[in-house]
């Protein structure tokens, strides 16, 4: 954008510069007295001050309507960003959740097998010191 402006400016200069050296050549060289040629040069320089305010509301305008333009679009990029974000975080909590639930499931069962075990070796234990003492007193 800033080149642009550069452009711009660079334009207008020019636009100026070749228009006022254009116009007062063309004013010395015609024939006609001091008075008239005054009178020209005074009108022209006006026409020419006219014109480069039109030129600068046009670049102002132009200018307004960019940035405008650039931050309805900006605006449209953070909602659409913050949109992404929460569905994003939504879909975390969900993976979370469900890893949450998958963890639960899985202790609650490794638990119980766990403990059935411990049961089946403790029952085989007390088998075993059992018939050991049934043995050691026979």
């Amino acid at each position: 954008m800033s080149q642009n402006n550069n452009l711009a400016k660079g334009f207008l200069i020019g636009f100026l510069a070749g228009g006022t050296v254009g116009a007062i050549i063309a004013l010395l060289t015609a024939p006609k007295s001091g008075k008239e040629l005054r009178a020209d040069i005074k009108q022209k320089s006006e026409e020419y001050l006219d014109e480069a305010e039109k030129y600068l509301t046009e670049a102002k305008d132009k200018a307004r309507e960019l940035i405008n333009e650039g931050k309805k679009k900006s605006e449209r990029i953070i909602h659409d960003a913050r949109s992404k974000s929460e569905d994003i975080l939504k879909d975390a909590e969900k993976v979370f959740k469900d890893a949450k639930v998958k963890t639960t499931d899985v202790y609650a069962t490794g638990k119980e097998k766990l403990e059935s075990e411990a049961e089946r070796i403790k029952s085989s234990v007390k088998a075993g010191l059992d018939a050991y003492k049934e043995a050691k007193n026979s």
